[in-house]
């Protein structure tokens, strides 16, 4: 039953780093064209208005995520895992208190930093799985090595990617969507 529900949540968790991913791409997509084309600068200004929060939401479901899968699934954190946390934790609790208190967006360029900082540690985490001949520093343990591939869902969704995912959908968030004052 265990392991069920550990797959179930693996492809769970990955569903909703696409997702995130998705929705990085379309607020990217809407900042680049949202002038030519009206229904993604329509959408822009929808999201904008939400755009805090569901950063905050985002972050935080990427925190629970990851203390799913050490806590819950026993999957042992490697050294890139640890740093991609501290960016993402930090990143959820400066969120959440920004959005307590009542959107503040003064946040902004230092969640930004955070979810860049996390988004290059991911990246490059991501690319060690897939070609481990790169890590060559040692930054990595002989008892949790970087290149160690807990689960690969849907062919290509580690946990690596999925904190990429949720980097670039806060970090898109909080970049391409302004508040109303701003515009």
């Amino acid at each position: 039953m265990g392991h069920v529900n550990q797959r179930a949540m693996q492809l769970f968790f990955s569903l909703l780093a696409l997702i995130a991913l998705t929705g990085a791409v379309v607020i990217v997509f809407s900042r680049l064209f949202g002038r030519r084309n009206a229904a993604l600068g329509e959408l822009r200004g929808s999201v904008s208005t939400v755009a805090l929060p569901l950063a905050a939401l985002v972050a935080v479901t990427s925190m629970l995520g990851s203390l799913y899968f050490s806590e819950v699934a026993d999957l042992v954190p490697c050294t890139l895992c640890w740093y991609q946390r501290i960016a993402m934790y930090s990143t959820a609790i400066i969120l959440v208190v920004a959005t307590i208190r009542r959107r503040d967006w003064a946040v902004r360029p230092y969640a930004l930093t955070l979810a860049v900082i996390g988004a290059v540690v991911s990246t490059y985490h991501y690319l060690v799985e897939w070609f481990p001949e790169i890590e060559s520093d040692g930054v990595c343990s002989l008892t949790v090595p970087c290149n160690y591939v807990w689960f690969r869902r849907l062919g290509f969704v580690t946990i690596p990617f999925m904190a990429l995912c949720g980097f670039l959908a806060v970090g898109a968030l909080l970049a391409f969507c302004r508040p109303e004052e701003e515009r």
